[in-house]
């Protein structure tokens, strides 16, 4: 004879709570048992909060692959390399046009205040700069030539506006090479020995914080033109970044507010590119 269930009894898959839905004939009483005998479902365990982001020191290793492979890098990144220096642009310019220079010599591995008193190596480094400093003019005539009040006989040239010289020879314009600044910053933020080469404007998505500009616009950033430093020179031992920002062109102080800083830039840029 078949063995009966009981209309009480509970069966595995109820337990189990697998059971398909009870019909309306279901009394009350087993779908109550049901739910007090099915697993309770333990609440999600809050989610961890995200670890604080610890500095990779290997990321002050950075230039190391520029200097040992430029080969493998398209020109867009590197701009020129031979066996001494490598030049780059700058990954997370501070202007609108910034690069670096790089050297692969025994000296890479130093820092610019110890490189720098060796005569040999600062007259090589400054031979850089100037070629360097040139080919940034360049750029930044081709890009802002055209707004630039003492560029425009050259623009017209250029424009077929105006008839060139008998010598072909365009009108010099403006001296895009003083728009350049070159230097390095008194704590380099990178192992390797690099000068930084760009044009004054600070105008730049990458110039996001009081520190970025300060770094460029204090006695932080410390101009080759200045080596080799005296030995109680001040700059050997830093300077605050927490200081008040000041415009690089007309000096207003705009104190610690960063975002009327940069309001204030955007205008001064297209001031500058003007004249």
């Amino acid at each position: 004879m078949a063995h009966e269930t009981s209309k009480d009894a509970i069966t595995e898959d109820e337990i189990a709570g697998t059971a398909p839905t009870a019909s309306s004939s279901a009394s009350p009483a087993r779908n109550a048992f049901s739910a007090l005998m099915a697993p309770k479902r333990k609440a999600a365990p809050p989610s961890p909060k995200p670890a604080k982001k610890k500095y990779n020191k290997d990321m002050r290793d950075g230039l190391d692959d520029y200097i040992l492979h430029p080969e493998t890098y398209s020109s867009s990144r590197v701009i020129y390399y031979g066996s001494a220096f490598v030049a780059i642009n700058d990954l997370y310019p501070k202007s609108s046009v910034h690069t670096l220079l790089l050297p692969r010599t025994e000296h890479k591995d130093m820092h610019p205040f110890d490189a720098f008193d060796d005569p040999a190596f600062l007259a090589a480094v400054r031979e850089q700069v100037k070629k360097l400093r040139h080919i940034v003019g360049k750029e930044l005539q081709s890009r802002y030539g055209p707004y630039s009040k003492q560029d425009i006989p050259r623009e017209k040239v250029l424009n077929g506006e105006v008839e060139p010289a008998e010598d072909g020879v365009l009108p010099v314009g403006r001296d895009w090479d003083k728009e350049v600044m070159a230097g390095i910053h008194a704590h380099p933020s990178m192992n390797h020995l690099h000068v930084h080469v760009l044009s004054v404007d600070r105008y730049s998505e990458c110039l996001k914080h009081r520190k970025h500009y300060n770094s460029f616009a204090t006695e932080f950033f410390v101009p080759i033109e200045d080596f080799p430093l005296a030995k109680d020179d001040e700059r050997r031992h830093g300077h605050d970044l927490k200081q008040d920002m000041k415009c690089w062109r007309c000096g207003m102080n705009f104190g610690n507010k960063f975002a009327k800083l940069k309001e204030h830039l955007a205008e001064e840029f297209k001031e500058w590119r003007k004249e």
